[in-house]
């Protein structure tokens, strides 16, 4: 066989059968598949050459837009130069720079960094870390962990265990023990169609007194949310909820993580949540938007005490026993360098600001369509939550999905939830356009 063919410039050139795609209905898509093959700006192209305009920013991470030359040339450059060196009892100067970049942009006292390569990992990461930070200060009967339902913290089995989305957790068994978790703060009925942060649902953080009357402060190491819920649907917090989570877990000694795998660089406003809504919790797990999708990298932050409770003992042993064969690889470290200098010259840490307001005027103006039961916004995401189809939920949610698609819009579809992460250079054209198409196919799928 000629493995040196040239790249399939049609579907009719590939075989799909070997790919088993994550996250996928494999046979639907297969049997009428969706093939991006190239990108430039806020349009992908697919394999046929049809255009088709991003309002995901590819899976919540491209937020400079697609092909930005200046980190293509960097990890160019890179990989020529250094393609690959260990960080284990090794190290090479690039990410020890970006560290020091990031602790620039990042929430004041956050001023160290754990490198990995995914936000699966970086919640991993930021897992154990809490664990064996509970156990270097004295403090070992703390190995409870707490999460929230609808929650999602990637697919390892930590952050299955403390996420609550129930697919994602129900075909693989035993979690990890000693988990508990928060509701979530999806409130239609008292919050339907709320322009920024819904205005009831705080008091739902006083639920974590009860599970510390349950379970003792003294046994639970740490409590871990997303800011803003992404995968689940754009489930937003309720104005003052997190500040009543950073009190409460203050009070008692529990660590609070946020999962901003999503929310960070940019997506709110801020360069994270945590400085959007002025509430700094002790960890953050990021990745996604810091290499803008272009190689996989994730960051963990940690506040300097935290590390500081590892640093005793003999100066040649080893403070923490975890880390990846790729952490702070140096290529990625190039393109996650590139990035935040495109985010820096153009201003796109703070950028979904300006836009925001006009962004939430154009999705809600759907308010009104038929089978559109909410619409949710924050910075530059959105949801429209559709009514399921009695019998079948999910099917309305992926028609819209799909048909969005063959229209020339590629959208996110969470069950019955229609939601838009566009990169953070879209313009107002492009914002009408999106939520054009989604008004026309919700109106013909009605």
């Amino acid at each position: 066989m000629n493995t040196m063919q040239h790249p399939a410039t049609s579907q009719q050139d590939l075989s799909l059968d070997e790919f088993w795609m994550p996250f996928t209905a494999n046979r639907q898509f297969k049997a009428k598949p969706r093939l991006l093959e190239s990108a430039e700006g806020m349009f992908y192209t697919d394999v046929e050459g049809r255009q088709v305009l991003d309002a995901t920013a590819g899976l919540w991470c491209c937020n400079a837009g697609h092909g930005r030359k200046e980190i293509s040339e960097a990890v160019a450059r890179q990989i020529a130069k250094l393609d690959f060196a260990p960080t284990f009892q090794m190290g090479h100067p690039l990410p020890f720079q970006l560290a020091e970049r990031l602790v620039e942009i990042a929430p004041k006292g956050l001023n160290r960094v754990f490198f990995t390569n995914s936000g699966s990992e970086s919640v991993d990461t930021a897992l154990k870390i809490a664990l064996a930070y509970q156990r270097a200060r004295g403090e070992g009967t703390r190995t409870r962990l707490i999460g929230r339902e609808l929650g999602y913290h990637g697919v390892g089995f930590g952050g299955i265990s403390v996420g609550g989305m129930v697919n994602n957790r129900k075909a693989f068994g035993v979690q990890l023990p000693g988990v508990d978790h928060l509701p979530h703060t999806l409130d239609l009925e008292r919050n339907a169609f709320t322009r920024g942060l819904p205005k009831q649902g705080a008091e739902l953080a006083d639920q974590l007194e009860k599970l510390v009357a349950l379970h003792g402060a003294e046994n639970i190491a740490a409590v871990i949310v997303e800011p803003m819920s992404g995968s689940a649907g754009v489930i937003l917090p309720p104005q003052g909820y997190l500040k009543r989570l950073r009190e409460i877990t203050a009070k008692h000694g529990i660590l609070l993580i946020f999962d901003e795998v999503i929310t960070g660089y940019g997506r709110l406003g801020e360069p994270f949540a945590a400085q959007r809504w002025e509430v700094t919790p002790d960890i953050i797990t990021t990745a996604k938007g810091l290499t803008n999708g272009a190689i996989p990298m994730g960051a963990v932050f940690v506040s300097e005490q935290i590390q500081d409770a590892f640093m005793h003992g003999p100066q040649g042993l080893i403070e923490l026993f975890h880390g990846y064969t790729y952490s702070g690889h140096p290529v990625a470290a190039a393109a996650a360098l590139a990035t935040l200098d495109i985010y820096q010259r153009d201003g796109l840490l703070t950028r979904a600001r300006e836009l925001e307001v006009y962004w939430q005027e154009a999705l809600h103006s759907l308010q009104g369509l038929a089978h559109v039961i909410d619409i949710r916004n924050t910075g530059l995401v959105g949801a429209v939550h559709l009514a399921s189809r009695e019998g079948a939920p999910g099917a309305r949610g992926y028609e819209v999905f799909e048909a969005c698609y063959w229209d020339g819009v590629m959208v996110r579809v969470t069950g019955d939830i229609i939601a838009m992460s566009p990169p953070l250079i879209v313009e107002k054209p492009h914002i009408d356009r999106i939520v054009e198409v989604l008004g026309n196919v919700i109106r013909r799928t009605a």
